[in-house]
């Protein structure tokens, strides 16, 4: 039978492990110079999504007259949810870099580029659309 208290470790062990990804105590700090330039990539990145969401509330804020209820939720809600993953991939591509920095491994490539890159050009398209065919 279990204790109490080994039930206790072995959820406190369990956290401790989802978390790993999340850990930066591996390797050593690297140049402060490096560290703060992924920091202000960071923050593009966030700027980017704050102008998507932005972008989003305005569609649904100012353009009534240009498109009906249903498209203009639909392109709002498009540009949030754009907004809402470019944030996360923001983080996540911070923790990558901060972690190869630290284990003098190469810095991975950027998968949130392609992804904006095709999202916001269909949503370009399809505003377009939308435009001359109104």
């Amino acid at each position: 039978m279990v204790s109490m208290g080994a039930a206790k470790k072995g959820a406190v062990l369990n956290s401790t492990r989802r978390l790993r990804w999340w850990s930066l105590d591996k390797g050593e700090a690297p140049d402060p110079r490096f560290t703060l330039a992924n920091e202000r990539t960071f923050l593009a990145w966030i700027r980017t999504a704050l102008a998507l969401l932005a972008g989003g509330i305005a569609m649904e804020a100012f353009a009534n007259t240009l498109f009906s209820p249903a498209v203009r939720l639909g392109l709002a809600v498009a540009l949030i949810v754009l907004a809402m993953g470019v944030s996360a991939g923001a983080c996540l591509r911070w923790l990558r870099i901060e972690q190869a920095m630290r284990e003098d491994r190469p810095i991975p490539p950027p998968f949130q580029i392609p992804v904006l890159s095709l999202m916001v050009a269909m949503v370009t398209l399809l505003l377009a659309v939308l435009l001359l065919s109104s």
